[in-house]
């Protein structure tokens, strides 16, 4: 099952519960499996920085909604029943209705599963993009149906999520911008954690938005 979205009180835990990796210590050096704990800044540090190249995408690279544990629900379902604020009802294998969400990336509550998009933070286009053109077919669908760290995908309303579509930070933030510092810290994360790259344009427009955060510790389990 889906674990509970980390807080940035979380991660401060976090941070004295797991052995810290050193700063300047590259993720590329690690294992599948292994925990990686910096302060944001030091993360974002730790990524990267290649040209991105789009030759070859094709959206149907990356299977997704898969049922990985068979309990009857999809990935999309999965994220749903866990992000729930009200939850919804399940008939059937898994069938969902009613039940309410919260949008962080425009502030706003929706009701019913059909007005929400289950986003993936780091769109598939942009995960081809900066290194997962490479990847073989499992580790692409692993990457789309990422139900192992809670900051890879999010139920967001559609109409957001539609706005934002393949869109790296650097042409698409958050509208709620009270949500830019945990976008931006997610992001890193995230890309932290399959071992992507960042073009000089996100990384220019990450280290902006960074300037006006405070310093959160990020721990995250490599996937790759």
């Amino acid at each position: 099952m889906r674990l509970a979205r980390t807080t940035v009180a979380v991660a401060a835990v976090a941070v004295l519960l797991i052995p810290a990796t050193a700063h300047g210590a590259p993720a590329a050096g690690k294992v599948p499996g292994e925990t990686v704990t910096a302060p944001v800044r030091d993360a974002l540090a730790q990524l990267p920085v290649r040209a991105e190249d789009r030759t070859g995408y094709e959206r149907t690279k990356f299977k997704h909604w898969i049922d990985a544990d068979r309990d009857g629900c999809s990935t999309r379902n999965e994220v749903l029943l866990a992000e729930a604020v009200v939850a919804p009802d399940r008939t059937g294998t898994c069938t969902l209705t009613g039940g309410e969400w919260y949008s962080p990336y425009d502030d706003r509550y929706v009701s019913g599963p059909r007005g929400l998009d289950i986003d993936h933070l780091v769109p598939l286009a942009e995960a081809w993009d900066s290194g997962a053109s490479t990847w073989s077919a499992k580790e692409r669908e692993a990457y789309a149906n990422d139900l192992g760290d809670d900051r890879a995908l999010i139920a967001v309303s559609a109409t957001s999520n539609r706005s934002k579509a393949d869109q790296d930070p650097s042409t698409w933030l958050p509208p709620a911008v009270g949500y830019r510092c945990q976008y931006t810290a997610d992001w890193i994360a995230d890309k932290l954690r399959w071992k992507l790259s960042i073009d000089t344009a996100e990384q220019a427009t990450l280290t902006a938005v960074l300037d006006g955060c405070p310093d959160v510790p990020l721990a995250v389990t490599l996937a790759r």
